[in-house]
């Protein structure tokens, strides 16, 4: 049996900074590379040197292109990381507008005098090292033998199944989306984000069995979300509900996936008369760009939305769509005519154009916040999400007098029932050993873990943020 070892070093007792270490005899490969976000200390702790050397990593594997995965990157690379580094290529083209976005937040956060932990140069260098493979093709790294597998997250967002050279591939396509090969030996399943089913635009997370080892996430593992029908009836509940008021609905989205999808939904509602024809500004030039790369790539969207494309539907646009890239349209915003909508980043009103918003509209009673994301802890987003009276934005402090709403079927993650189905389907072939439960708060974390060990029969644990275990792979 080949010496393994697995560690944790980020992406552990937190959603956000996902980071792991896999460590066979001669190769030493990272799982993902992420920000840690919204935390109180998380600007001093995406400082810190990394907890291994990255000059001794020889590859990194990137589950998709959202922020707490890919953020500290250009870290590795500038303390020292020249390997290689594979995604698909829908993410590495989502990777080209990410950090680039994310740098220059980043950038303007600095306390006055400090200097960034990366500059525009290590992250030209990462983008030199990498490499865009497409799904289910079979690559080495290394003493590894990888394959990705759709994970249903967003755009290009995949699971990595991890084997050693010279047993062949762990996973083997059969009957539509379910991949098994009981007769293959040992494998380790890094999930990545898994994609809430089902997805308006996207396909389910394909079902993995015969893994020997799976590291699962778990953002919603101890709570369900609303069902397909419901969340598209909420919505709708909310715009009408806004404008009857006259009132200004903020939506802060997610440049990536979220506002894709909320676009989706809205054209659809409006099609359908279910909704009015008020003016929806999308004021974010991120979400404007990826959602270019969304039109690129439909032939990964699911059957649904390839259908209404096939009859000319521009599934993005609807009439009512305003697009303010520059800032000078964004600030014009606020003298256009109530009932309107403003869908803007950051998602978790980290930064961004949402908070100009927020300071001017959130002190009034007729306007409503609507959250479809996660919101970090000790992020903006979640101190209004919670319920605090009075917030500080931009050096003032706003009593909140709008509504808050949230609407968790939007989700891109699953929730903790298909979390729990999803691991019990691993479970089927008998070759599952242990789950390493990650990727959530720990209340999260520790709910999912025990049902997994209740429920599926399997060994189930929440790691330690550094530690290292031995499998045997």
């Amino acid at each position: 049996m080949h010496k393994t070892t697995l560690s944790f070093y980020g992406g552990v007792g937190s959603v956000t900074g996902a980071n792991f270490l896999l460590a066979g005899e001669q190769t030493r490969l990272l799982v993902d590379c992420g920000l840690i976000q919204g935390e109180r200390f998380a600007h001093e702790a995406n400082r810190e040197p990394f907890a291994y050397d990255p000059v001794s990593i020889d590859y990194l594997l990137v589950t998709h292109a959202h922020i707490d995965h890919i953020g500290r990157i250009p870290k590795l690379v500038k303390d020292g990381f020249i390997g290689k580094i594979f995604s698909t290529p829908q993410t590495l083209e989502l990777s080209r507008l990410m950090l680039p976005d994310a740098f220059s937040v980043l950038r303007s956060e600095l306390p006055h005098g400090e200097m960034p932990m990366y500059d525009e140069q290590d992250i030209e260098k990462a983008f030199s090292l990498w490499k865009g493979v497409p799904l289910h093709q079979t690559f080495s790294a290394g003493e590894f033998e990888v394959v990705m597998k759709d994970s249903g997250h967003i755009l290009g967002s995949v699971m990595f199944v991890i084997t050693r050279q010279g047993q062949g591939s762990t996973l083997n396509r059969e009957k539509g989306r379910t991949l098994a090969d009981t007769k293959q030996k040992r494998s380790i399943v890094f999930t990545g984000d898994l994609g809430n089913a089902p997805t308006p635009l996207l396909n389910e997370a394909e079902t993995v069995a015969g893994a020997t080892y799976l590291v699962l996430e778990s953002v919603y593992g101890d709570r369900n979300h609303e069902g397909e029908e419901r969340r598209k009836e909420r919505l709708a509940e909310v715009i009408r509900a806004n404008a009857k008021r006259g009132g200004v609905l903020l939506i802060p989205c997610f440049s990536l996936e979220k506002t894709q999808v909320l676009l989706y939904e809205m054209d659809d509602l409006l099609a359908k008369g279910q909704i009015p024809k008020i003016p929806v500004f999308l004021d974010s030039p991120l979400a404007i760009k990826v959602t270019d790369v969304y039109r690129r790539y439909a032939e990964s969207f699911n059957e649904e939305a390839r259908a209404r494309l096939r009859k000319g539907d521009d599934i993005f646009s609807f009439p009512s769509l305003r697009i303010t890239m520059d800032s000078k349209a964004s600030s014009e915003i606020v003298h256009a005519q109530s009932p309107k909508i403003i869908i803007a980043g950051s998602g978790m009103s980290a930064g961004g154009r949402i908070l100009d918003h927020e300071q001017r509209f959130l002190g009034d009673p007729k306007n409503t916040i609507l959250f479809i994301g996660y919101q970090a802890v000790g992020s903006l987003g979640r101190q209004i999400q919670e319920g605090v009276k009075k917030v500080r934005i931009n050096h003032e402090d706003i009593h909140i007098r709008a509504r808050v709403e949230t609407i968790t079927g939007y989700s891109s993650h699953m929730d903790s029932e298909h979390l729990l189905e999803f691991s019990a389907r691993a479970v089927e072939s008998g070759a599952l050993k242990k789950v390493f439960v990650v990727m959530g708060e720990p209340r999260s974390a520790l709910f999912l873990a025990q049902r997994i060990r209740d429920y599926a029969g399997v060994d189930a644990n929440v790691p330690e943020l550094g530690e290292s275990v031995e499998i045997e792979l």
